[in-house]
């Protein structure tokens, strides 16, 4: 479904005038930080805070980003460019409400049209006399073409080359690599208040940088005006002030025989509160993207695109409106999902610092609008949301994956995922150290599938069937119906991630036992080094006398609910067992809902509620539902 964008590019000469600065290879990358920032003449804050916002000094083992950026400074090839949208790939109905089947995901085709931001490699080559290859794969080179490229933009507005930060505020702003005044400002914003902050971090390859603070940091706006970027932020945009948001709408559109795309008006939240969100990545480019969801054929849509480079956002559907972006109708219904250009495997852990900024500001702004709790119950990922039937389980998309940086996300939201309880508590969060965590994965090479991927900094453990690490891993019959767990990038089937919290069935030594898809599922929890800490709450088992209660992917009310016109939608249990003894972490009570949207017009669109109550419940790395009169709610101190 991807398709790679070949670009021939012309050779560059080496220049004759490399200083004899470069003359000597840096120990490490804070003598690279050094060494490039006084070759340059750019101030060491001013290269070390861009490149803290692009990769947060990260080198991601030479992996490229959506929008083909390699190495610290994220210096981008259009070579690498890759386009395409995750809702093409799969079984998965992205509407996932079998009352109103579609057709399948129609093909975008790559842009023509290389934007001058994929393209900073080459000019970084041309300024340092370095190869494109080196560029790509030596960090002190990588570094070097990243300080060139600034010293240039600072050329190109007439601004000096000074020690002080703050003029440099205009060059900062174009290496965003942005079209639009706001996009360009807030990423200069950011990375100026991280040199205000200070910040000191491990790279994900062991190196130690750091960025003293510079207190009272006087920006010079005047040359973000002199770049002439176009300005996009119209009324009615649903965006915090403080992140570059424009207005790009999603296709609305009467079709022939009755039909249309691609997404369902609503009046949330008096019609139905918004109680998810869901974070998808796109597996592909910010513009293919945003024009699938322009195509009302296409068969998904969707409310927020975020942009890798620099963090600008194009919303496309109101957030009262019903987007077609999860999977599941009853979800669909009560979310609202954002869009992530990104993709899970080729790189996937290249989500920039930029881009982590700019979606957590939305999604705090959006929780707090809509009265959606921080957690990670509520704060979906598109592979935690539930498969409506036993049939749709096995298609449910896996996106964003164990890349996705659940902890750092959390924190830029003011909702750091933090222990509750002491070492026994009866429940616990998934939380291992992202930089050191890289379990083994395979799958992120397409042309070799069977390789091993990288070793990449990753927010998920592995279960297993035994407290021991070869122990094979633990089964999910939805997903491999006769088969076992795969260790692919693209499966999530005994995987638990970071935020997700857990009933403890047992522990032996270094490891722990949870409660996971009706089976022991254990996980390697050294007190040395913790993949998981305690978290005290509410857990459900089978009252007393039930052997097992049925779990479901949705949340519908019983048939008396319905009235004449609307029909029944069945609520039917998924392939799982919930057996008496287990235990399974409560998220809260899950609303008895069935929105009927099935005509173009809103007037025919009805919320249908019933009596029934439902909890929903950590029953696996989805969440799913159960009936409260199946269950007892108990304390998990």
């Amino acid at each position: 479904m991807r398709r790679l964008l070949a670009i021939s590019l012309v050779a560059v000469l080496p220049l004759s005038n490399i200083s004899a600065a470069h003359a000597q290879e840096p120990a490490d990358r804070q003598q690279a930080f050094a060494a490039a920032a006084q070759e340059f003449q750019v101030p060491q804050s001013v290269l070390l805070g861009v490149s803290y916002l692009e990769s947060r000094w990260d080198a991601h083992a030479g992996q490229p980003s959506s929008d083909a950026g390699f190495g610290p400074m994220h210096l981008t090839d259009a070579a690498a460019f890759t386009a395409g949208n995750h809702h093409n790939e799969g079984e998965e109905d992205a509407r996932g409400d079998e009352s109103r089947p579609l057709p399948a995901p129609t093909e975008q085709p790559a842009p023509a049209d290389i934007p001058a931001s994929l393209r900073t490699l080459e000019r970084a080559a041309e300024l340092t006399g370095e190869s494109r290859e080196k560029l790509r794969a030596d960090d002190a080179a990588n570094i070097r073409g990243g300080a060139a490229l600034l010293a240039d933009y600072q050329k190109a507005l007439g601004a000096p080359l000074s020690d002080d930060p703050g003029e440099w505020y205009g060059a900062v702003a174009r290496y965003s690599g942005a079209e639009e005044a706001g996009a360009a400002k807030f990423f200069a914003d950011e990375v100026f208040s991280v040199i205000e902050e200070g910040v000191t971090r491990t790279t994900d390859d062991g190196e130690q940088v750091a960025l003293k603070a510079v207190p009272g940091l006087e920006k010079i706006e005047k040359w973000l005006e002199k770049l002439g970027l176009r300005r996009t932020r119209p009324d009615g945009v649903e965006c915090p002030a403080s992140i570059s948001c424009e207005w790009i709408p999603a296709a609305y559109q009467q079709l022939p025989d009755d039909d249309y795309g691609h997404y369902d008006l609503a009046n949330r939240p008096f019609s139905q509160k918004v109680d998810y969100i869901i974070i998808h990545d796109m597996e592909g480019y910010f513009l293919p993207s945003i024009r699938l969801n322009q195509d009302p054929n296409y068969g998904a849509s969707w409310h927020y695109s975020i942009r890798s480079s620099d963090g600008h956002i194009a919303q496309h559907i109101k957030t009262k409106d019903v987007g077609w972006q999860a999977g599941n109708w009853y979800i669909n219904a009560k979310s609202i999902g954002l869009e992530h250009e990104g993709f899970l495997a080729e790189g996937g852990t290249w989500y920039t610092e930029a881009m982590y900024r700019s979606s957590a500001r939305l999604v705090r702004y959006l929780a707090l609008r809509h009265g959606v709790p921080l957690d990670r119950a509520h704060i979906l990922g598109h592979d935690n949301v539930p498969g409506t039937l036993p049939t749709t389980v096995r298609g449910m998309h896996e996106d964003p994956g164990p890349f996705w940086d659940w902890a750092h996300y959390f924190q830029l939201m003011g909702a750091p995922l933090h222990q509750f309880g002491g070492p026994g508590a009866g429940s616990v969060m998934i939380k291992p150290d992202f930089a050191t965590n890289k379990p083994y994965f395979y799958g992120c090479d397409r042309k070799n599938p069977e390789a091993a991927c990288p070793p990449l900094p990753a927010s998920t453990v592995w279960l297993r069937t035994e407290p021991r690490a070869d122990a094979p891993l633990v089964k999910d019959i939805g997903k491999h119906p006769t088969g076992d767990s795969l260790y692919s990038v693209y499966d999530h089937s005994a995987r638990a991630t970071t935020g997700q919290r857990f009933a403890v069935a047992d522990r032996q030594g270094d490891w722990t036992a949870i409660w996971y898809l009706g089976q022991k599922a254990w996980f390697h929890n050294p007190a040395s080094a913790p993949t998981a800490v305690p978290s005290m709450g509410l857990v459900v088992t089978p009252k007393p006398g039930k052997a097992t209660v049925p779990v479901y992917g949705r949340a519908y009310p019983e048939q008396e609910a319905y009235p004449e016109g609307i029909p029944y939608q069945a609520v039917t249990p998924l392939q799982y067992t919930f057996s008496a003894g287990e235990k399974y972490t409560l998220a809260g009570p899950a609303a008895t809902e069935y929105y009927r949207a099935v005509t173009f017009n809103l007037e025919d669109h009805k919320v249908v509620r019933g009596r029934t109550k439902y909890l929903e419940i950590q029953f696996g790395h989805r969440v799913m539902f159960v009936k409260a009169d199946d269950v007892q709610v108990t304390f998990s101190g």
